[in-house]
């Protein structure tokens, strides 16, 4: 299984086992440092991709899912403008949507967190800060942004939230100690979007529903015009495909609150 305890005990085995080697023939110090590199690029890309469960274990894809349920995602909300629109589109197509909010929005937006669980969606932690350099924090920062989101929302919902997604989908050995401590589910999805990176709709909705399978987690974010506009398109086209947008909770038989 690739993650980062069997890569560091691969790489730490044949270190050594090249170091035995070198004491018998000349090993050049360039078969270490590629040895190095390649523990190095391994690692960043198993960071910087929830997919692998390279750190810790996410729920990214619920492969054992015999329903044509997938389950849509919505990331660094709740937003005045956008939020609302979402939630619009989604009452108007019955489905349900899972929102992971960050603390700071939260604090500025408290009667939209109301209403996101009035209309049966999920909330989902997503740090407060959403700080861009939040993959730099040590453990504790970290349990102080989870923990802090988590009795904000709890102060406005009466629940305390178990679903924790980490800013940009980046995980490390920080984050893992972490959640250890606070004891959340970490989820993850296996379609992003690229809603903030691209610009053409189309190109988003195609991105999305071509790796539309039973048991999707699909990304998307509550924060900008161009996701309201696919939003209604995806919307669409699950219906004319019978398909079910479901909490996350639900897709993977979970709970969402402690």
């Amino acid at each position: 299984m690739l993650n980062f305890k069997n890569i560091n005990r691969f790489t730490l085995v044949l270190f050594i086992g090249l170091l035995i080697i070198s004491t018998f023939i000349s090993i050049s110090v360039f078969v270490f440092i590629l040895v190095l590199l390649c523990w190095l690029i391994v690692t960043i890309i198993g960071s910087f991709n929830i997919t692998w469960n390279y750190h810790l274990n996410a729920y990214n894809f619920n492969k054992t899912c015999n329903k044509k349920q997938v389950a849509i995602t919505f990331d660094d909300g709740p937003n005045a403008e956008f939020t609302p629109q979402i939630l619009d589109l989604l009452r108007a197509y019955h489905a349900k949507a899972t929102f992971f909010c960050i603390g700071k929005n939260v604090k500025q937006q408290p009667k939209l967190v109301q209403q996101i669980i009035a209309e049966g969606h999920t909330v989902g932690n997503h740090s407060y800060s959403h700080s861009k350099i939040f993959d730099f924090y040590g453990k504790q920062k970290v349990i102080t942004e989870i923990e802090t989101t988590n009795a904000l929302v709890a102060s406005i919902i009466n629940k305390e939230m178990a679903l924790f997604r980490p800013p940009y989908g980046v995980t490390n050995p920080a984050i893992t100690k972490a959640i250890k401590h606070t004891k959340h589910k970490i989820i993850g999805w296996n379609i992003r979007s690229l809603d903030t990176v691209k610009d053409n709709e189309q190109n988003i909705l195609n991105r999305i529903t071509k790796n539309i399978t039973p048991g999707a987690v699909i990304l998307l974010h509550d924060s900008q015009n161009i996701t309201v506009r696919v939003l209604e398109q995806l919307l669409l086209f699950l219906q004319e495909n019978n398909y079910q947008s479901v909490t996350v909770d639900t897709l993977f038989n979970i709970e969402a609150y402690a």
